[in-house]
């Protein structure tokens, strides 16, 4: 039990260090975040979580390593869907890009606390409830193909309900005023818009993790491996975003391939019961999906709409 304390205090100091380092340093002054230095740091988010996961490797073993390799790779490619989603959000709310870092940041402390809490919610369920791994399995089978049918992602924040009570209880500023979350006016406190994107990006993160969570309860139940992987898939999100920002629309089949391995995942779940799929293949058949509908993207580009032909 003191071995397990230490452990999970240590990394949850490490978590805190990060996030005060990109805050503090990486991101000390609003700025638009170029290509090139977002580049660097989704290199040094990802060297992050291989060093962490030498270190499993090292300590835990072989399997536990492929465990967290794996859970990572999924929450990673999912995540890549949820920047889709932000890039929409942004649009519709028109932020500027000085700002986006910001939104991106605190929603992410947020998404470190909420799905900490579904993740201990639902390892316990499962313990209490076996049946329930075979709910979670159906659960993704039925959004993998719901996502593959979906033609158009739409975003419409006016009928979120989160945001709607919120208008009901603090009035909200027309405008922006810059990167504050409340502006006072005539004696009387207003929200920005900021904080209601911000409202967005949170509730749309949870109905995120009804997905990604379920997902990696099928590659693991070690509440450690389930967390660790979860929250270093996220904590690069952000410079993720800045990354793939610009080239979302030329990936026009990633969320084939993200469809394709919820099903697997799904399916995966469903026979856990009677049949044991190895690590090792479910790590390739997930990094094999995602590669390709990557590489088909590109070799098959979307076609311009008729009236620019």
């Amino acid at each position: 039990m003191w071995h397990e304390i230490v452990v999970w205090s240590g990394f949850l100091i490490f978590i805190i260090a990060m996030l005060i380092l990109d805050l503090g340093v990486f991101q000390r002054k609003a700025h638009t975040i170029s290509v090139k230095e977002s580049l660097w740091l989704t290199c040094f988010w990802i060297g992050l979580a291989l060093l962490f996961n030498l270190g499993i490797y090292y300590f835990k073993g072989k399997q536990t390593a492929l465990e967290f390799l794996t859970g990572y790779l999924i929450e990673k490619s999912l995540s890549i869907d949820n920047i889709f989603v932000f890039l929409l959000i942004f649009s519709y709310f028109h932020v500027p890009s000085q700002f986006q870092h910001k939104i991106l940041f605190w929603g992410i402390l947020g998404a470190i606390i909420f799905r900490g809490v579904f993740i201990l919610v639902g390892l316990s369920l499962i313990h209490q409830f076996n049946w329930l791994i075979y709910f979670f399995g159906a659960l993704l089978v039925w959004t993998g193909f719901k996502m593959f049918m979906e033609k158009e992602r739409k975003i419409a924040p006016e009928k979120n309900r989160v945001v709607k009570l919120f208008r009901k209880v603090m009035p909200v500023a027309v405008e922006y005023e810059g990167s504050k979350f409340f502006t006072r006016k005539d004696k009387k406190w207003y929200a920005t818009p900021l904080l209601i994107v911000l409202i967005v990006v949170e509730s749309t993160d949870i109905i995120f993790a009804v997905d990604s969570i379920p997902a990696i309860f099928a590659i693991t139940l070690d509440p450690f491996i389930v967390y660790t992987s979860n929250i270093l898939a996220i904590l690069g999100l952000r410079a993720l975003y800045f990354t793939l920002a610009g080239l979302m629309q030329r990936f026009h089949l990633l969320s084939y391939g993200l469809s394709i391995i919820l099903v697997f995942i799904g399916i995966k779940m469903l026979i856990s019961g009677f049949f044991h799929l190895p690590i090792g293949v479910a790590l390739g058949f997930i990094a094999s999906a995602l590669l390709i509908s990557m590489v088909t993207s590109i070799l098959w580009p979307p076609k311009p709409p008729a009236h620019l032909h």
